[in-house]
């Protein structure tokens, strides 16, 4: 596998990773302010983030920041399959339409 869809394919992990900082944003709303739950959640979303931002520094190293960038849209999309798996959040047509603009802008990008 070459070292480009390497990087690609770690873009698009990173982005993943930082998907969940808003799953777990989203449940920290669901529980009472300043609860056990609430405060869990938010650490873990810092938490998240910290590992976010080592990965994220690691692939801008080897990858100009403009393409990388590209990739960002990705995390969009990971948070609307989250939220649908884990809290029964609707898909709807312009959630599809917009995520298929993503890829698309992502594959015409990543060709050129």
């Amino acid at each position: 596998m070459s070292k480009q869809i390497l990087l690609y394919l770690s873009l698009i992990g990173i982005n993943l990773i930082y998907a969940c900082t808003a799953i777990f944003t989203k449940s920290a709303s669901q529980h009472q302010f300043l609860s056990l739950h609430y405060i869990l959640c938010l650490v873990g979303a810092v938490a998240v983030m910290g590992v976010y931002a080592l990965l994220w520094q690691q692939v801008i190293k080897r990858m100009p920041i403009a393409e990388a960038y590209m990739f960002k849209g990705t995390s969009l999309i990971f948070v609307l399959l989250l939220s649908a798996l884990i809290f029964g959040e609707a898909i709807t047509l312009s959630n599809i339409i917009g995520a298929v603009v993503i890829i698309v802008g992502i594959v015409i990008y990543a060709r050129s």
